[in-house]
């Protein structure tokens, strides 16, 4: 698209057409681009949607200065435990278990969902939506934030590098640690640290998942192999102290960078 200065907005989704909006999204990043599929995509609409939008809170990014049917470029969708237990689960239920999370006493977020135009990546178009996440985070009283976070492919061993520096260098504490569940769960720690090439590893990283590492994300044990969305699955845990870092970040005290 030709240059504009983003006019950028950000809002809950209030209405069908809003959540059809981010489907849309969903639908231009995790299927055309990455290949993702699943049930309930609608191809001839194409909309990426599942059972849980019903239940989600949506946060939506808008630049107002694109036609009205094109504006959302960037969305999350938010999973309570309130939210999650009318849904009947959490959405990565399906593929971690989340027993030490549900047994903490904290209060819960599962963040999900997590796309931006293509237009939007490497700018502050994140941060726009880091800041609404932030003030839905204190408005919530939330204490831990986590979800999956993807590798493209389903190659477990071409990301042996990224995943054994996950696993070594960044594993959630005991207290926090989820580990993968089911037929699909892979083993994280696929090289001895001392054969690990750090900077490749890290080149390897999706940026978003680098984002938060830079909060002090933490991750679970195991990763899972999503065939139907063609990822890698690992579960990001952002503890309190991190969340008080994202909100620090956001007003003022940094800036992280995607």
């Amino acid at each position: 698209m030709s240059y504009h200065a983003p006019q950028f907005q950000i809002s809950l989704a209030h209405s069908h057409d809003d959540v059809r909006a981010a489907q849309r999204l969903r639908y231009d990043v995790f299927v055309r681009e990455l290949g993702g599929g699943g049930d309930m995509v609608d191809h001839e609409a194409q909309l990426e949607k599942d059972s849980f939008d019903p239940f989600a809170v949506h946060l939506l990014l808008r630049d107002m200065a694109r036609p009205a049917e094109d504006q959302v470029v960037g969305v999350y969708r938010l999973l309570t435990e309130d939210r999650a237990a009318d849904a009947g689960q959490f959405y990565c239920e399906d593929e971690f278990d989340l027993s030490v999370l549900k047994a903490s006493g904290k209060r819960l977020l599962e963040l999900g969902r997590s796309c931006l135009h293509p237009d939007y990546r490497g700018g502050t178009a994140m941060m726009h939506l880091w800041g609404a996440l932030a003030d839905f985070v204190r408005r919530e009283k939330i204490d831990v934030m986590f979800g999956a976070a993807s590798f493209h492919g389903t190659d477990t061993q071409a990301l042996a590098g990224p995943l054994s520096l996950l696993y070594y260098r960044h594993l959630a504490p005991p207290k926090l640690r989820v580990t993968a569940t089911g037929p699909h769960a892979a083993l994280m720690n696929l090289v001895p640290e001392d054969q690990i090439d750090r900077v490749s590893a890290m080149r390897d990283t999706p940026a978003l998942i680098k984002a938060y590492l830079r909060l002090g994300g933490t991750v679970g044990d195991g990763a899972f192999v999503d065939h139907a969305f063609n990822t890698i699955d690992i579960c990001l845990i952002l503890a309190a102290d991190a969340v008080s870092t994202l909100q620090g970040n956001i007003y003022g005290k940094g800036n992280p960078r995607v």
